[in-house]
């Protein structure tokens, strides 16, 4: 029977498969992608979802609320990436998940529509160990998961004026402890927390464990609003992670960091540890006597 409903659609898939195949073999690879996907079908069924169809080292999955398929994405992502089994010359196997929440038609047990494409969208905007969503989903989630949602992008929709917010969901921070089994803590539960102070435009900017996030652009509701010709809206966000602070660019042209002591490091759509002192450029070479560069040092709190 065909007729109109609204889900949350989920993709999720093995980063670098055709990679597997070359360096372990068909047979081993095959095994390590069958092990992946019973692990996210699990997950889908565990928090009510059902799994529609799984196509090579794909799963594609419904769920009848935003939060149940966030809770699956976070607990395929976490027990993926700490399976002992899962390794690939020494390295860990690594997911990406996309999920939408819209209309869309059923018809017996496969589902079509515009959100479908949406969904699948979310999934190619992923890199390895990310979730990615959409803003219609973000508006149905519960204010938990909400607060550990971030918009990292804008795209444009082909054929249509209209443009895509996409949201990066972040499963394994300290914002989301609270939602996963105390055992996903590790060691660096007990570390000592450390603090980075940002300095730009004349202030000072702390992230740290109570405030965990930065986000940095030319977009008023940036935390740092930074002007210029080569700094994005959504530029970059510096994040307290486990125990330390990364620097993810979200920008057109790049993020230039100077680590002291250590050459200047480019990063484009991508993410950089930062420790002890450094200068930070959007867009270009942080000149130390630029007022556009942004200082940072970190330190135990």
């Amino acid at each position: 029977m065909v007729h109109d409903t609204e889900l949350a659609i989920l993709f999720a898939d093995v980063v670098g498969s055709t990679r597997l195949f070359e360096q372990m073999g068909d047979l081993r690879a095959r095994d390590l992608i069958t092990t992946c996907i019973d692990i996210m079908r699990a997950a889908t069924e565990a928090h009510g979802g059902t799994v529609i169809k799984t196509i090579g080292d794909e799963v594609m999955a419904t769920f009848p609320t935003a939060d149940a398929a966030l809770n699956a994405a976070s607990q395929m992502q976490m027990l993926i990436s700490r399976h002992p089994d899962l390794r690939s010359e020494g390295q860990p196997v690594s997911i990406r998940v996309g999920c939408h929440f819209g209309s869309v038609v059923l018809d017996s047990r496969d589902v079509f529509g515009a959100s479908v494409h949406t969904a699948n969208r979310m999934t190619s905007q992923a890199k390895a160990g990310q979730i990615m969503t959409s803003a219609a989903t973000i508006e149905r989630l519960s204010p938990e998961w909400r607060s550990v949602a971030r918009q990292v992008d804008v795209l444009a929709i082909h054929g249509q004026s209209a443009e895509l917010a996409l949201y990066e969901v972040l499963w394994h921070g300290e914002d989301v402890t609270s939602m996963l089994p105390a055992s996903t803590l590790g060691a660096h539960a007990q570390q000592r927390p450390l603090r980075l102070t940002l300095q730009a435009n004349g202030r000072d900017f702390v992230v740290d464990e109570r405030h965990p996030r930065l986000i940095i652009g030319r977009a008023e509701d940036s935390h740092v609003v930074m002007q210029g010709q080569l700094v994005s809206r959504l530029h970059a966000r510096i994040e307290y992670t486990r125990n330390r602070f990364l620097i993810t660019d979200q920008s057109t042209n790049g993020t230039f960091v100077v680590l002291e002591g250590q050459e200047q490091a480019f990063v484009r759509r991508d993410s950089l540890p930062l420790s002890g002192n450094g200068r930070i450029g959007l867009g270009s070479t942080p000149d130390p006597e630029s007022p556009q560069t942004l200082r940072f040092s970190c330190e135990e709190s």
